[in-house]
């Protein structure tokens, strides 16, 4: 009866590899043959068949099922592993939900809430197809910390790094560089993650270029705009409401809310903002560590939104009143403050 049991399940294994195998081999290639087995592991994998790893797919296919079960640690569980990244080859052109990001979920008052994503289920052909959606889409030269959801995740050494740092490599090479742990490739996967599935569906036209910009640069900018030309200055509610807001709701967004709150109170005018000394008592921290988390601001812009330090500059000459100007100027102190080597802006008010 056990010699039986092993043929019938034998007879069950050759089942399942014909049928793998008749479907890969009669499916658009696409170079996906001449990749190695290795392409379709997870990092969440278990009892893999190492042995078949680095070897191309088409030669395994190749090779009759009894003589791939003869090589040397290939077991019952590692051919179950075998098939399943057979089964991760024949599915690699699926129309799946996207990879690594969570179905989006609401709040009861209806908000998004935010995503969860899981770097386990990156694999070097999921990896390999997010990095082409940035090559193509030209964002080799976008910096991770422009289009990363959330720069509270991300290193700070890497917020200025391009995507093509990564998009011309492999995962293990990635993991393979020096002080990239996993939680730093995992970071770097969420922003390969957010852009892909971003863009992934959109057309290219011929006329028009698609861009990688946080969500309140385009809606802030247009307003700048108008408001540069407008016949009439902008007031201090405008200003909170166009200006001051999106800049603390990014800063809320990138580091938390308690340096969003420490940044809106240093908005406040008409000496209604506290003192730095008052900040950090409530905080129960060092006047440092507050100088700290402000200068945190400036970091943060400087790589969501650099081009904001010259569109904010002549909207402080546009200001008439005391206060209008005392809040811009405010704002280029928070986020953008002098560059070290440049000239000083004249930020007064014209007569």
């Amino acid at each position: 009866m056990a010699r039986k049991a092993v043929s019938n399940n034998v007879y069950r294994q050759v089942g399942t590899y014909e049928r793998l195998r008749k479907r890969l081999l009669s499916v658009a290639d696409e170079g996906r043959l001449e990749k190695s087995l290795s392409y379709w592991v997870l990092p969440t994998d278990r009892r893999l068949p190492i042995a078949f790893l680095d070897r191309q797919l088409r030669e395994l296919l190749d090779e009759p099922f009894d003589q791939l079960l003869r090589t040397p640690g290939v077991g019952k569980k590692k051919i179950e592993g075998f098939f399943e990244l057979l089964r991760r080859a024949a599915n690699a052109d699926a129309d799946d939900q996207p990879f690594g990001l969570e179905e989006a979920k609401v709040t009861e008052n209806g908000k998004p809430m935010a995503t969860g994503f899981n770097p386990s289920v990156v694999s070097e052909s999921l990896w390999s197809t997010w990095c082409e959606t940035v090559r193509q889409h030209g964002f080799t030269e976008h910096k991770l910390g422009r289009v990363a959801p959330t720069l509270q995740t991300l290193p700070t050494v890497i917020w200025h790094t391009p995507l093509g740092e990564y998009a011309n490599r492999s995962l293990s090479q990635i993991r393979r560089l020096r002080t990239h742990g996993e939680k730093r490739v995992h970071a770097i996967l969420e922003v390969f993650c957010t852009v892909h599935e971003s863009v992934s569906t959109s057309v290219q036209s011929e006329n028009l270029e698609l861009d990688m910009v946080p969500r309140f640069v385009p809606k802030l900018g247009r307003w700048l705009s108008d408001a540069l030309v407008a016949s009439t200055p902008p007031t201090v509610a405008v200003l909170r409401r166009w200006l001051a807001a999106p800049l603390v709701g990014q800063v809320e967004i990138d580091l938390g809310p308690q340096v969003a709150q420490l940044a809106e109170e240093r908005l406040e005018i008409d000496g209604e903002a506290p003192t730095v000394k008052q900040q950090s008592d409530r905080l129960g921290v060092t006047r440092a560590r507050v100088y700290q988390l402000l200068e945190d601001c400036a970091k943060a812009m400087e790589v969501r939104w650099p081009e904001g330090r010259w569109l904010l500059a002549p909207l402080a000459a546009k200001c008439s009143s005391p206060a209008s100007h005392q809040l811009v100027h405010t704002a280029l102190e928070l986020f953008y403050p002098q560059l070290e080597g440049h000239p000083v802006v004249d930020y007064t008010v014209s007569e």
